[in-house]
């Protein structure tokens, strides 16, 4: 029952100055009406579709990827699990979950479930109030960005063994900033496969036992959309 469940709010707020991917729409927050003036409250919005908190689906990175308007709504209500990869993260910007690790992750916590979205928490939301440190730019001599992310290995194992269908995690992207050739997107982005990104307060979540609730953007045509991620955990007494 609802009464006995605790909501975990795992999405950043939109505002200007966030971190964003280099070269997207930079979010921005034009006010149009005020109550003062006109009676009501009203904001134009312009961002792009992968900023902030949000869900990439397989047309991010296929042409006849299944966009945002196809996606079944089914599958924005799945079950969820957390690997916590905050202390490995914390002395290698450059690391991968790998298929090893998730092992280690289900001897202590059992099978992951078949269509169920794995989150992964590298600790890199902490980083979130200042962009270039969020992105990894805060070295001037390393050009390549730099933050935590899936491995290629551990891709393929979670969809071809495991059955799962979402990816999610607290960076902004699924592949490690190191990889330039966004090798786990192109390999995972297909069917009803996708991922979250920008993720927040995954540290405020158990290993299992969560219900991930996804208010996607319904756009036509989308590649993706900004989210509202919720996540539902049985309230402890």
């Amino acid at each position: 029952m609802m009464h006995d469940m605790t909501i975990i709010d795992l999405t950043h707020a939109i505002a200007p100055g966030i971190p964003c991917w280099p070269g997207d729409p930079e979010p921005e927050i034009t006010r149009v009406a005020t109550i003062d003036r006109d009676g009501y409250l009203l904001n134009r919005l312009t961002m792009g579709e992968h900023t902030g908190t949000h869900i990439g689906f397989a047309a991010h990175f296929s042409a006849d990827g299944m966009s945002a308007d196809a996606f079944p709504v089914s599958s924005l209500l799945l079950p969820g699990v957390m690997i916590d990869v905050r202390r490995e993260c914390a002395t290698d910007h450059d690391y991968m979950l790998s298929r090893d690790r998730i092992a280690i992750w289900e001897d202590a916590n059992g099978k992951i479930p078949e269509r169920s979205v794995v989150m992964m928490n590298s600790g890199w939301s902490g980083r979130w109030g200042d962009p270039d440190a969020y992105l990894g730019r805060d070295d001037p001599a390393v050009p390549a960005m730099r933050f935590p992310g899936f491995g290629l290995d551990a891709a393929r194992y979670l969809a071809e063994e495991r059955g799962v269908i979402g990816l999610g995690i607290d960076t902004h992207g699924i592949d490690a900033g190191i990889d330039a050739a966004f090798s786990v997107n192109a390999y995972w982005l297909r069917g009803e496969r996708f991922h979250l990104e920008n993720l927040t307060s995954l540290d405020a979540l158990p290993a299992t036992g969560i219900t991930l609730i996804i208010g996607a953007l319904n756009i036509a045509g989308g590649s993706g959309a900004p989210a509202r991620v919720l996540a539902l955990v049985k309230s402890v007494e």
